[in-house]
C-alpha cells in the first residue's frame, strides 16, 4: 500500500523485486527505522565515519538517509559550517559540516541539534552527502539522490522514481 494516501502504489512506481523497496511505501509523515547493515564514510583513504547502529529516516518519494551516532565520527574530521542552516519540516532546523582538510569547503554532512520531538533520536546524528563523500551500506556504494539538494542514498535495494530525478520535481 501506498502509504502517503492510503491508495494503491501510483502505476508510474517501480514495481520492487525480491529483497528491494520501493520510496512510494514509505510513509509520509517519514519514518525512522533503524538499520543493521554496516554504514560507512570515506573521503579516499580516510575514513570519516562507520557504524552497524545507523538509523534510516523513510520518506514518500524519497531515497532513504542514513544517519549515523556521533561517536562513529572519527575525531577530528569534520568542523561545523557556521551561518549554514536550513529548515526541514518533519525534523527542524539543520546545522551543515565540512572536512577539516577543507573548512572553507562545500558541506558534506548535516545534523539536527535541536529536532522535533518526533526526532528526538537522532539529536546531533550525521548524515552525509553521497555526491560530496564515499558512502557505503554495506559493501556497496551509495549513489547519490539527483537534484543537489537532496542527500538521499540510492542503493540496489531500492526503486523509485525518486524526487529529484528530471521530470519528477513537482511532487
Amino acid at each position: 500500500m501506498w502509504q502517503f494516501t492510503g491508495q494503491e502504489r501510483p502505476d508510474f512506481a517501480i514495481e520492487p523485486g525480491p529483497g528491494q523497496e520501493s520510496v512510494w511505501d514509505y510513509p509520509r509523515p517519514p519514518a525512522l527505522v533503524a538499520s543493521p547493515a554496516t554504514v560507512s564514510v570515506r573521503t579516499g583513504q580516510h575514513l570519516l565515519a562507520e557504524t552497524t547502529a545507523a538509523k534510516r529516516v523513510l520518506e514518500t518519494a524519497s531515497p532513504p538517509t542514513y544517519y549515523l551516532p556521533p561517536e562513529a565520527l572519527t575525531p577530528g574530521s569534520l568542523v561545523a559550517v557556521p551561518g549554514t542552516t536550513t529548515f526541514c519540516e518533519w525534523k527542524g532546523a539543520a546545522s551543515y559540516w565540512a572536512l577539516a582538510s577543507d573548512p572553507a569547503g562545500q558541506p558534506v554532512a548535516w545534523s539536527y541539534p535541536e529536532p522535533t520531538p518526533a526526532f528526538a533520536e537522532i539529536r546531533d546524528w550525521l548524515c552525509f552527502y553521497p555526491n560530496r563523500v564515499e558512502c557505503y551500506v554495506g559493501k556497496e556504494r551509495v549513489r547519490a539522490q539527483e537534484g543537489g539538494f537532496y542527500g538521499g542514498w540510492v542503493t540496489d535495494s531500492i526503486v523509485g522514481p525518486y524526487k529529484g530525478e528530471p521530470g519528477h520535481g513537482h511532487w
